[in-house]
């Protein structure tokens, strides 16, 4: 899917938006299901942001079910885009940052597929990547911004940005395309059943992803019910006409962290950057095969990375949750 493919007309997000069944009802399904939600050349968005809240289990399940050649958006992108790119599930990825994480540098699995012409990482500014998501989840096809002006993003976009005059202003701005995702999947604390989901800590894009993609895959740490979803109406971020599936997923996001729930797991982060250190390509392979292909499940992968580590991971989460 090329990047104009991802920016959609009024009428055509119009038509899109009257077909959503927008009923209340349960969405409560498994991982397996859920991937069948998600097509081969798909957009899709992920949530979260860096080592937060990421989706890894919905990832790790489209990762088995064989999915190809995804376009994935996110706002900073980190260890789960080498495993888009190695295991073959997207060909590129948008997002203004891709490394292995703050704490290991550049990804040398994505400078591997893009410097080879396997895979493409289109970059764009942080606050760019933010304004596309708006823009969809307004229903305009571009926004005006004083980001990227005069900088070599913009000039390696090329075609993808257009400098315009403010009409009121006469001032330069940048109008940047809205992007419109297939679908988005997002990690959270809790949700109802019907979609409803509740954000502790920083929200990062997830409001206006929801709002821009055409369904939304929910992941959460525990479902609840509805009547405690109404107790605290002003937490819920996410509401469930956006929402497609419901998927209860324990340490969804592991090993990356999840706010008030758990730390991330550095112990398995450093086990994947010493398998890639020397060679990326049969590193990230052999990855794959140890923790993704190779469990019978999303518990057996956990236990693959350790009990102990998990409820440590989780004694120091809520501790930082509760000072």
């Amino acid at each position: 899917m090329t990047s104009d493919a991802l920016v959609r007309d009024y009428d055509t997000l119009r038509r899109d938006l009257a077909a959503r069944d927008r009923g209340l009802r349960e969405k409560v399904t498994t991982l397996e299901q859920a991937a069948t939600l998600v097509r081969d050349g798909d957009h899709v968005a992920i949530g979260g942001c860096t080592l937060s809240r990421t989706p890894m289990a919905m990832i790790w399940q489209l990762i088995r079910a064989g999915r190809r050649n995804l376009t994935v958006s996110r706002s900073i992108t980190s260890t789960e885009g080498d495993l888009l790119f190695a295991s073959g599930l997207a060909h590129t990825i948008v997002s203004s940052w891709f490394s292995q994480g703050i704490v290991w540098g550049i990804s040398k699995v994505m400078r591997h597929h893009v410097e080879n012409g396997l895979a493409a990482f289109e970059e764009w500014s942080h606050m760019a990547i933010g304004m596309r998501y708006r823009a969809g989840a307004m229903g305009v096809p571009f926004v005006p911004v004083r980001s990227m002006i005069g900088s070599d993003v913009a000039r390696i976009r090329g075609d993808q940005v257009k400098p315009i005059r403010c009409p009121f202003t006469g001032e330069e701005v940048m109008a940047v395309p809205a992007l419109n995702p297939n679908v988005a999947l997002i990690h959270v604390q809790r949700a109802d059943p019907y979609g409803n989901a509740q954000l502790d800590g920083l929200q990062f894009m997830d409001i206006d992803i929801a709002m821009a993609a055409d369904k939304v895959i929910l992941t959460t740490e525990r479902i609840v019910s509805n009547d405690q979803i109404r107790r605290a109406p002003d937490h819920t971020r996410i509401p469930f006409f956006t929402v497609e599936a419901v998927v209860e997923v324990p340490y969804g996001s592991v090993p990356h962290e999840c706010y008030g729930q758990y730390e991330p797991i550095f112990a398995q982060l450093d086990r994947y950057a010493a398998l890639i250190a020397k060679d990326p390509v049969a590193g990230a392979r052999q990855y794959l095969d140890d923790y993704v292909h190779g469990p019978k499940d999303w518990s057996d992968y956990l236990a693959k990375v350790g009990i102990d580590t998990l409820l440590t991971a989780s004694r120091r989460g809520r501790v930082i949750f509760n000072d």
